[in-house]
């Protein structure tokens, strides 16, 4: 059986999903950009939280615009040189930015999402969260909804929905994404990663995509990721296996498998510089796509986009 539970804890209203047979618990930060506070999966008679998290909302308030741990990535994901795109013959400037001129992973990442619904049942524990963006931001005047739906399921499975609704009289480019990091505890150097991709896309010296794609086999057998350095898309081949990337901790004996659909062909691979947990992000696009092109959306008016990818966590 499933429950949910609502509680206050180091400054964030929580939001917790439970399994009730398994212990498994999943919390959400609905007003932090629907933020993935905590995945516990069991391990050794105890709870293993597998996200790398915020303490407390000080170490968010503090290091959000560094990490965007967990954060919600809408309408666009990743970095956009200078905030500047064309569209439909006109250009835009994003003026939302972590610092002047720097605008990366979109409008919500720290807006406050409402909860619209939960529901628990012995097949599932859900929250369905929404944020209505108005088009504020004269670098994207284009309203839409954004719903973003968790949804914990049986053998530790967690889902995640987002629908976009164009409420727009016209076409709007569109791409989205979520950026969580993940930890079992173990140094990243120490685990290894395998992924279903045989492309990478070619960034040149500052990170941003040339619009190129290279060959890149190297991940599609489990490889040790000591001393690789890791912030790259790739191109997802979704026929090859059953799950698309898996996470594994020879050590502690646990895998983290993640189930994108076709709506995130991109994965964006980070290990941030310490090295204690890396990002594996399902992209809709590659990172600037409102100027390459690689895998933008054009969302007509009043039309609506779903977008879903799943994860689960085992030990033996």
């Amino acid at each position: 059986m499933f429950s949910i539970e609502t509680f206050h804890r180091d400054g964030f209203d929580i939001v917790a999903l439970k399994d009730n047979d398994s212990g498994a618990q999943v919390e959400i930060v609905p007003a932090y950009g629907a933020m993935l506070h905590a995945f516990n999966i069991p391990y050794q008679e105890t709870l293993l939280n597998i996200i790398d998290n915020y303490v407390n909302l000080e170490d968010y308030k503090s290091n959000m615009a560094e990490y965007f741990k967990s954060a919600k990535l809408s309408p666009f994901a990743c970095r956009m040189p200078g905030g500047e795109y064309k569209w439909e013959g006109k250009q835009y400037t994003v003026q939302k930015a972590v610092k002047p001129g720097s605008c990366i992973h979109g409008l919500l990442y720290d807006v406050a999402f409402t909860v619209e619904k939960t529901h628990a049942d012995e097949k599932s524990a859900t929250v369905t969260l929404r944020y209505q963006y108005n088009g504020a931001d004269d670098g994207y005047p284009f309203p839409y909804d954004c719903e973003v739906q968790y949804s914990l399921q049986p053998g530790i499975r967690l889902q995640l929905t987002t629908t976009i609704l164009n409420r727009s009289s016209e076409t709007i480019p569109l791409m989205d994404g979520w950026h969580p990091y993940f930890t079992t505890g173990t140094p990243i150097d120490d685990m290894e990663l395998q992924f279903a991709s045989g492309q990478i896309v070619e960034f040149n010296a500052q990170l941003i995509p040339t619009g190129g794609v290279l060959p890149y086999t190297r991940f599609q057998e489990a490889t040790p990721l000591e001393g690789i350095p890791l912030d790259n898309s790739f191109l997802l081949d979704l026929s090859q296996h059953t799950s698309s990337c898996t996470l594994r901790d020879p050590k502690k004996h646990i895998a983290i498998t993640f189930y994108p659909d076709h709506s995130y062909p991109v994965l964006q691979i980070y290990i941030p510089p310490h090295r204690r947990s890396i990002a594996i992000e399902n992209l809709s696009g590659a990172p600037n796509a409102f100027n390459n092109e690689i895998g933008l959306i054009f969302l007509p008016a009043a039309e609506s986009r779903v977008f879903t990818t799943a994860i689960s966590a085992i030990s033996w």
